[in-house]
């Protein structure tokens, strides 16, 4: 397997060199030259089994089917349920899956428990060192910091949004007492720390010099491997699922997209967002445009520039490499994308349907879940019901839909509490998160300040 940039200006690399590089040279997104058929029947019995089947064309022959099959295996046992991401049916069409059985809580150990493994045998290999540099809203920098820690060839830097996560998300980085691991306030919102990101990408001298990379979605091993789980929930189903997807940064639903495209049984996708609703008005109204940033009770959201979608409008344009990086420099500058009625035809009618929720209406939707269930969900999960039973329960359709729950409740107590009343402990691993000394820095909202800050951390 071979991959391309998005932005088509630069040479196609294999997968090793892509998981090193993160984001290309030319600012596009890797992507591969095209999409591989699912095994079909599988005959996997375990899901580190199906993984390895639905993950071995990405990978190889860079990696082989012995080492795939390793890394999964460790990574994977890291979860606290032998299933790893169970479904839970709920009501009569409606089920849960869990994806927050990993050590952080969030989704985003599925694919980092694995990627970080990756990244430390491919290094160890080589010989060589990398600066792993990311932004989160919250999940990926606890996950990303988690799986590369005391790695021997890995330094990490992860720049959040101060004051803009929950408390337990910030510890979870701040209090990680490794020597290769950091975690840096920035002086703004997520998007900021993004932007931050993709600019040291873009510095190249600074880039080189530091051998950075990165563990973002905009990395593609981080979507490829979230592909498996869709695969392995569509499959339990005798008939196509519907799977609604709390999501801002798009590669949560890029992955099941994708997943769509390599033959898994899947009817549609409805996208929930919270009051940062730019992916729900350009599903439903064509307005990709920003706005600012409003924090939420559900931070991984609150984003506005959904870097993943880069992705899609690569295959909404035909794979021109040309047309997407001057689709993507004019929004950057005005700051809203449009898209020709034939791509909305062809992409987004019929495929995605969305629906966004303001903190009230989460609130109201953790306590339905809670009176109707017994279940608790952190706040992300609940827009993830809550848009499940607005698009999906007024049809007579009884096919099955399937809500990601994204984070644990108990990385959000406080949004759990207030809806319920209910209070919520952490799991066992993290009984003393709050018993432990944080370490951290807080940066303006500047590139040459955030860059100096790396070099000065790396060089410790």
């Amino acid at each position: 397997m071979r991959y391309l940039s998005t932005r088509g200006d630069e040479p196609d690399l294999g997968f090793n060199d892509v998981l090193l590089a993160g984001l290309a040279n030319d600012g596009g997104l890797y992507v591969p030259e095209r999409w591989p058929t699912l095994v079909t029947p599988s005959t996997a019995r375990t899901y580190v089994e199906r993984a390895v089947e639905v993950m071995l064309p990405f990978v190889e022959p860079d990696l082989d089917e012995a080492t795939l099959t390793r890394l999964c295996t460790e990574a994977y046992g890291t979860f606290r349920h032998p299933a790893v991401v169970p479904l839970i049916q709920i009501d009569h069409r409606l089920w849960i899956q869990e994806l927050f059985h990993g050590p952080t809580l969030a989704f985003k150990d599925v694919a980092l428990q694995l990627v970080g493994r990756m990244f430390d045998h491919v290094l160890a290999e080589r010989g060589q060192r990398v600066t792993i540099v990311g932004a989160t809203s919250g999940d990926t920098g606890s996950a990303a910091i988690d799986a590369v820690a005391g790695c021997e060839n890995v330094d990490i830097v992860i720049f959040y949004p101060l004051g803009r996560t929950s408390d337990v998300q910030r510890r979870q980085m701040t209090t990680v007492d490794q020597p290769n691991a950091h975690a840096v306030a920035v002086e703004g919102t997520f998007d900021d720390c993004q932007d931050l990101v993709k600019a040291m990408f873009n510095d190249v001298e600074f880039r080189r010099r530091n051998n950075l990379s990165a563990v973002n979605s905009i990395n593609w091993a981080r979507v490829m491997a979230q592909i498996v789980y869709y695969v392995t929930a569509a499959e339990v189903f005798s008939e196509a699922v519907t799977f609604s997807v709390p999501t801002g940064n798009f590669g949560n639903v890029l992955a099941g997209w994708i997943a769509r495209e390599m033959g898994a049984p899947i009817n549609d996708f409805v996208i929930a967002s919270n009051t940062n609703d730019i992916l729900t008005r350009f599903i439903n109204d064509g307005d990709m445009s920003t706005r600012g940033v409003v924090p939420t009770l559900s931070p991984s959201m609150d984003i506005q520039v959904s870097s993943n979608f880069e992705r899609l409008l690569f295959e909404m344009n035909g794979r021109d490499g040309g047309m997407t990086a001057e689709q993507l420099m004019q929004f950057r500058a005005r700051g809203s994308l449009e898209l020709e009625p034939d791509q909305r035809e062809q992409f987004i009618t019929g495929h995605f349907r969305a629906a966004a929720f303001d903190d009230a209406a989460t609130l109201a939707e953790i306590a339905r879940v809670r009176d109707e269930t017994g279940m608790l969900l952190d706040p992300h999960s609940a827009t993830g019901t809550a848009a499940a039973r607005e698009l999906c329960g007024g049809d007579q359709s009884t096919s099955p839909v399937v809500a990601l729950a994204t984070a644990h409740p108990a990385k959000f107590p406080d949004a759990v509490e207030r809806a319920t009343g209910c209070s919520v402990g952490l799991p066992d691993h993290l009984a003393n998160l709050f018993d432990l000394e944080e370490r951290t820095q807080t940066v303006v909202n500047d590139l040459g300040a955030v860059e100096a800050l790396v070099e000065q951390l790396v060089s410790r």
